[in-house]
Formats: C-alpha cells, structure tokens, sequence
C-alpha cells in the first residue's frame, strides 16, 4: 500500500559529545543523509544553537529541507542524546538512515518509530 507520507522518528542516546557539538561536522552530516536516502536538499541546512540558559536541553537544531519535506533533529550537549525525525512524501529505506546516523555520531542505543501518514 502507498501511503502520503513516511516519517521515520529517532531516539538516540549517548551520541558522541564531540560529534555532537561540532557544527561542521552536522552540517555534514545532513547533506550526507540527504544524499543516502536518495532526497534532493532545498537549500543549505539550517544549524542553530538553541537553549543555552537551560544545561539539560542545550545544543544545536537542524532543519534540513527536502523537495519532498523535512529533516530535523536536536543534539543534546549534556548527554549526547539526539531527537531526529525524517518526514517525507517520498519512501525511503529507514535502516539506510540509521545506518548514516550510526556512522556519524557513534549513540550507544537508538530507538526507532517508524508511521505512515495519510489524511484519508
């Protein structure tokens, strides 16, 4: 069955901090998943420091838009833990992601949810 849209939502915890915490190197990241999912990119990676007043929440932000919706995540610096989600109109293969995910940023554990979206 085809579905409207694909979202896949990962829960990775104790990513390495150095990684983690290196602008660069998520910026990298983020063009590479584009490119292994098999999405085209609109635009640069949006990569923004956020919650610098609250230890346990700050960190960096990614908003990558695809031509078929959004890449997002959220990069914990205490823990190392990350809050990603790929949605998309267009299938792609969730354990290329993660694998991506693994090569770049080391978590000891990630959680995946996976859900179909569609209005009708």
């Amino acid at each position: 069955m085809e579905y409207w849209g694909y979202h896949l939502l990962l829960d990775c915890s104790a990513a390495s901090k150095e990684l983690i915490k290196n602008r660069d190197h998520i910026c990298d990241f983020a063009k590479q998943l584009v490119q292994d999912i098999d999405m085209k990119a609109y635009g640069e990676p949006i990569i923004e420091y956020f919650a610098a007043d609250s230890p346990d929440k700050a960190g960096y932000t990614l908003v990558q838009l695809i031509e078929t919706s959004n890449i997002t995540a959220h990069f914990i610096d205490s823990n190392g833990n990350i809050y990603m989600d790929v949605f998309s109109c267009k299938p792609f293969d969730i354990e290329v992601a993660i694998k991506t995910v693994q090569q770049y940023f080391e978590p000891k554990k990630i959680k995946k949810h996976f859900i179909t979206r569609d209005a009708d």
